[in-house]
């Protein structure tokens, strides 16, 4: 019985990056040995086993043969006559597939190393296109390292989309790659390496349809919608932001995929045209609650943010109130956070100041110095008041603020216009 390091730990080893998890593969044994030695058998489909004192993965060598379409139709065959060169061999990528001994030697029976080294992204055998969630881990890797997608192996993923193997993907597993890929260094690579493939146009075709369509020079230099979006996206990992935050910074502007020719490249009412977009894209991938509700708040709301200047103070105080600003000012924060990417994610002007951050929550904390309670007291006999009485308050605090804000845009020469 031999037991190797295999996978991401090795890979990351190579790299010089830290190694969060280690797994483990054994070779010549089998699931009643690895039970008498104390091992936790785990494995739903396959014989994995946690080891008895640092919990971590064991897996016994194995093969795989595809027997129905989609990441979930594989079977697998474990046995003590597994090598570990098959088993490394089912493997996606080159610089997965290699393992360490006991000794410290590396095994890379297929070349990743030099792969590694190259910063290719190669798939190990044409068993790759067995599974399409490869696709996405691929893409994936290269947001992570940076790295190119070997030729042959973008024609294989491109040979995958078009055989409809990417229609088999559920779910699940598709927004656990995107949200592992958007959390990456570079999310915009695996947006482009997803287009390049095909499979963009499969899974986010709302994303795909805004590559060619125009914008204002003057507001975009980079012209291209899709292509802003994914400036934008990557401005938002620049800037640290989560994984809500992200998500709406690449589903902001889906509306612009629905403007009619004949304005382009004027985008007029794009805000409100991209919610159904986004609540299509939610429902068809699952998305958890905080980054659905984000991306629709930042969608629908973005160009009155941007717009604050150019804004009546009791307009400014019906955006706090419709955005939920008032009772969510967290999530209102984060919305701010995207616009402040969306501002910044546009050619030559990654530097950009957003004093429209600023000003929204100095309004918010002006708003919020009403005495809401006191004025439901005062109310009590004709309750049905309260809402208006609060609200004339409100404006009442934020009116002084939001005038100074649009006299000083004034006398600098901006209107505080969208961008």
């Amino acid at each position: 019985m031999q037991i190797y390091l295999v996978g991401g730990a090795v890979r990351d080893t190579l790299l010089n990056l830290p190694v969060t998890d280690r797994d483990w593969v054994v070779v010549g044994a089998d699931a009643e040995t690895m039970i008498k030695r104390g091992f936790q058998p785990v494995g739903k489909d396959f014989p994995v086993f946690l080891h008895p004192e640092t919990h971590e993965e064991y897996a016994l060598a194995r093969t795989e043969r595809k027997t129905a379409k989609g990441y979930a139709g594989f079977a697998f065959y474990a046995d003590k006559n597994v090598t570990l060169e098959q088993d490394l061999q089912r493997r996606d990528l080159t610089i997965n597939a290699m393992a360490q001994d006991s000794d410290g030697l590396i095994i890379d029976p297929f070349g990743g190393r030099q792969d590694l080294h190259d910063k290719i992204l190669r798939h190990v055998s044409p068993a790759f296109a067995e599974d399409p969630v490869r696709i996405l881990r691929t893409a994936r890797f290269a947001a992570r390292y940076g790295f190119e997608v070997a030729p042959e192996t973008m024609t294989l993923m491109q040979q995958m989309v078009e055989n409809g193997e990417a229609d088999a993907l559920v779910a699940e597993r598709v927004w656990q790659e995107l949200a592992k890929g958007l959390m990456e260094p570079q999310p915009r690579r695996m947006m482009e390496i997803l287009r390049e493939c095909g499979a963009l146009k499969v899974l986010l075709p709302e994303v795909d349809a805004l590559f060619g369509v125009p914008q204002r020079a003057d507001y975009h230099p980079e012209i291209d919608s899709g292509i802003h979006t994914l400036m934008v996206l990557q401005r938002a990992a620049d800037m640290g932001l989560t994984l809500p935050e992200r998500y709406a910074a690449l589903l902001h502007d889906l509306g612009k995929a629905l403007t009619p020719a004949d304005i382009l490249p004027k985008h007029h009412g794009h805000d409100l045209a991209g919610v159904v977009p986004v609540r299509t894209v939610n429902a068809r991938w699952k998305v958890p609650k905080a980054c659905a509700e984000l991306a629709e708040l930042v969608c629908r709301w973005h160009i009155m943010f941007h717009s604050v200047g150019e804004l009546r103070p009791k307009t400014a105080l019906d955006t706090l109130k419709k955005a939920d600003a008032f009772r969510r000012p967290e999530r209102f924060q984060t919305a701010l956070n995207v616009c402040v990417a969306d501002t910044q994610g546009r050619l030559h002007r990654e530097n950009e100041p957003y004093p429209q951050r600023a000003h929204w929550l100095a309004l918010l904390a002006a708003a919020n110095e009403t005495d809401t309670a006191a004025i439901a007291a005062a109310c009590a006999d004709n309750p049905q008041k309260t809402a208006e009485a609060i609200d004339k308050a409100r404006l009442e605090k934020i009116t002084p603020l939001q005038t100074a804000y649009k006299q000083a845009l004034s006398r600098n020469g901006n209107n505080g216009s969208a961008v």
